[in-house]
């Protein structure tokens, strides 16, 4: 059925990491978007199309407020939403005290679909509409996950965690059950509805050459599928995989020579990487997604996006929470906290950039960018609209913003959660704040 939603419109039509003018910015200040089959149909002026549609047509008028791309998070573990704000230890120490003890409760699964109802209702309140999602080793967390994500209609991305050593017993596999668990959870996922499959190796130190081998093997088995991982978040992990691999000239290196990098691949933090490890994942296509809260909250460091960024050989960059070690679901404070850290690396991120890294820029990160991130005909319809009289202080605020870079900055700096007025999946309401209550409610969850 044929809706519209009316607004303003604000998407990006190109990188303005690297467009000196605002020609990568699509804006309508009265905007419609008409959506119908699941895609957007056509974008413009109100005062135009509304005079092309049909009188049994809804259309719903967002005032004050901005209609945006849905949020894309490229990095994040559901298993670990009971575990967020956990005191903050080192990424080792964190790991083994709370990521694998919450872990081990996941072949439950009654408590993997509470778990992933609860994730995925706090996504869509956040204005997240895509995730790159890590399950647990149990094949049942990733049913219990994309049985969830089916019902709510969303394009997400997740897959099994593979893990033969360095874990507690309880959360290991072996070589060869995880390349046959993988295989199965491929053929019963990747492409069931707008679901995605990940082969997913937690890092490097928790498996074994073996293991990475077959890793490596069951991905180029499947084209279009994701892998995912994480690199060089901090130094004590560094240290740890030039011991474990002692026949590797780097980390990124142990990724390379298993098979793992390329595109589609998708590796978490980057903290440490060098300009080879940018060149490398430049020429290979392969994605970092910048966790700029959990580098923060873990003290592993500060993510060179100014670096990663260079114009003369970019590497595809997403923004992501990294729950649990992130601290929040909201894409709005993780640009804000992005901010803060391209500030202490000396440099300066807009709102245009910030932005486009959790729209357009993550789409691009995750080779979705035909599907996703942009709101522009042909589309997939998920998109946010973000209420920008949400608080008396950010109405008041806002009454002094020169321009829209300033509005979207000071949203990032200052929205408060329950910014989020809607939040539309597949052209469909999937979530919606009460203007009386400020309670959200669900759809399809």
């Amino acid at each position: 059925m044929k809706c519209a939603i009316r607004g303003t419109v604000v998407s990006f039509r190109d990188n303005p990491f690297f467009t000196a003018t605002e020609d990568f910015l699509f804006y309508e200040s009265d905007g419609l978007v008409v959506m119908e089959n699941g895609k957007i149909q056509q974008v413009g002026p109100a005062e135009v199309l509304l005079k092309t549609l049909a009188a049994d047509v809804n259309v719903v008028h967002y005032r004050d407020s901005l209609i945006l791309p849905g949020f894309i998070d490229c990095h994040v573990h559901y298993p670990q939403t009971e575990i967020i704000g956990a005191f903050g230890e080192q990424l080792i120490d964190w790991l083994n005290k709370y990521t694998f003890v919450a872990e081990q409760k996941f072949g439950d699964k009654a408590h993997a679909e509470l778990t992933a109802n609860l994730f995925l209702k706090e996504a869509l309140a956040s204005g997240t509409t895509t995730a790159s999602v890590f399950c647990t080793v149990e094949p049942a967390s990733v049913d219990a996950f994309f049985e969830q994500s089916n019902k709510a209609g969303m394009r997400n991305i997740a897959g099994k965690v593979l893990m033969d050593r360095n874990a507690p017993a309880e959360l290991l596999d072996t070589a060869q059950t995880g390349y046959d668990q993988t295989k199965a959870l491929i053929k019963k996922w990747h492409g069931n509805n707008r679901s995605l499959y990940s082969v997913t190796p937690r890092f490097a130190p928790t498996s074994t050459p073996e293991q990475m081998e077959m890793t490596g093997a069951v991905w180029q088995e499947h084209p279009g599928t994701y892998l995912q991982s994480h690199i060089s978040e901090n130094k004590g992990e560094i240290e740890w995989v030039r011991d474990l691999f002692p026949g590797h000239k780097d980390y990124l290196d142990v990724y390379d020579q298993f098979g793992h990098v390329g595109p589609r691949a998708i590796f978490g933090h980057g903290v440490h990487l060098s300009e080879s490890d940018f060149q490398r994942l430049h020429e290979a296509g392969a994605a970092i997604s910048h966790c700029p809260t959990s580098n923060l909250f873990l003290g592993s460091g500060l993510f060179d996006l100014k670096k990663a960024s260079d114009e003369k050989r970019p590497v595809r960059v997403g923004l992501a929470t990294d729950l649990g070690a992130g601290t929040s679901f909201s894409m709005l404070s993780t640009m804000g906290e992005a901010y803060k850290v391209a500030q202490l690396r000396g440099s300066a991120l807009t709102a245009w950039q910030a932005f486009y890294l959790a729209t357009r820029g993550a789409a691009m990160a995750l080779y979705l960018d035909d599907k996703i991130g942009s709101i522009a005909p042909g589309m997939e319809a998920d998109m946010v609209v973000i209420d920008l009289k949400a608080t008396d202080l950010l109405a008041h605020r806002l009454k002094y913003a020169a321009d829209l870079h300033e509005i979207l900055f000071v949203l990032m700096t200052l929205a408060p959660a329950d910014a989020v007025r809607a939040t539309y999946v597949g052209g469909a309401l999937a979530a919606e704040r009460s203007m009386e209550t400020k309670k959200m409610s669900f759809t399809h969850l």
